[in-house]
């Protein structure tokens, strides 16, 4: 495909993407439970405010781990999204949307896990100097890293790429 030219919809990756979303659009609307889903969105918000906000432990990120799971199957079981796929609708929208919160939310949780220090907005509170300042590991976490989805029953796969500086140099900053 030739710079600046737009794919054309009737290529295989445009169809697939459809057929997922169509299909997607279709569970959401048959489960007919019980539950709002502005009511998973508050719950899920909730464990990740407790267990992987600005400070988490490993303990903490492994919790949410455990109830994200679990909290997504109960929406796939139980949500009652209004109405009909055929016109705007605005819950259909919004439970689409939490259906992807609940794959974010685990890869965050996951990986703040991996992640085996703090640095900026990563605060894992065993790692910490005595005075409460972050600890970093640039020995081991100078990288940028991206997450593979590899299905939905499977793990993402973690690919890291070293950051190199060439004109700078990382030190430890103090916040106090």
């Amino acid at each position: 495909m030739k710079p600046g030219s737009c794919p054309k919809p009737d290529r295989a990756e445009f169809v697939a993407a459809e057929q997922n979303v169509n299909a997607i659009t279709q569970r959401l609307l048959a489960t007919k439970g019980k539950r709002t889903v502005h009511s998973f969105h508050k719950e899920l918000g909730k464990i990740m405010w407790d267990n992987c906000g600005m400070g988490r432990t490993k303990e903490s990120l492994e919790r949410a781990l455990s109830l994200i799971p679990a909290l997504r199957e109960e929406f796939w079981r139980d949500v009652n999204v209004p109405g009909s796929g055929e016109d705007i609708n605005q819950s259909l929208e919004c439970a689409s949307r939490v259906a992807d919160f609940f794959e974010l939310g685990e890869l965050m949780c996951r990986d703040a896990l991996a992640r085996e220090e703090s640095c900026g907005g990563h605060f894992r509170e065993e790692h910490q100097y005595p005075d409460g300042e972050a600890q970093r590991d640039d020995a081991n976490f100078a990288y940028v890293s991206v997450w593979e989805f590899k299905g939905e029953s499977a793990a993402p796969e973690l690919t890291k790429e070293p950051l190199v500086y060439e004109e700078a140099k990382m030190v430890t900053r103090s916040y106090k």
